[in-house]
């Protein structure tokens, strides 16, 4: 069961189970428009590894751009809870913060693709923008 993880909404409408990857080493952020505004930290799953368990009828979707992802959220609470990836349609992006037991601040660096300009758009390699770092304020006082 260690890369099975429990999940749900915020308001517990949609529940699913998530097969990761490769556990939490592929954490990642992006800065492509939609999930610069989300904010989210995601996890890899590979396509059915995603099993919704309750709640089919309040999931709901939302693409734009290239229409290639599908990001789902819950149509009562409006949670993020997964994606189908652009960058590899054959993968979800899972939101860590709908795992049970899980929280973004869990990691204290997460690595933050350059989805502003996306491989699918440059023909480039896919590169990191940058690092996203969470400090709590006990170590941020005795940096100081």
């Amino acid at each position: 069961m260690e890369n099975h993880w429990p999940g749900q909404c915020h308001c517990g409408a949609v529940r699913f189970e998530a097969k990761l990857s490769d556990g939490f080493n592929t954490v990642r952020r992006c800065t492509c428009s939609y999930c610069r505004m989300r904010g989210a930290v995601v996890v890899s799953a590979e396509m059915g590894g995603v099993t919704i368990v309750q709640g089919r009828e309040w999931l709901t979707s939302y693409r734009f751009n290239t229409r290639t992802a599908e990001h789902f959220f819950c149509s009562i609470c409006g949670i993020y809870t997964h994606h189908q990836r652009r960058s590899n349609p054959n993968q979800y992006g899972v939101n860590v913060a709908c795992l049970e037991g899980v929280s973004p601040f869990d990691f204290g660096e997460v690595p933050v693709n350059d989805g502003v300009n996306h491989p699918s758009d440059t023909h480039a390699p896919a590169r990191q923008a940058g690092v996203l770092r969470f400090i709590p304020v006990e170590q941020a006082e005795e940096r100081s």
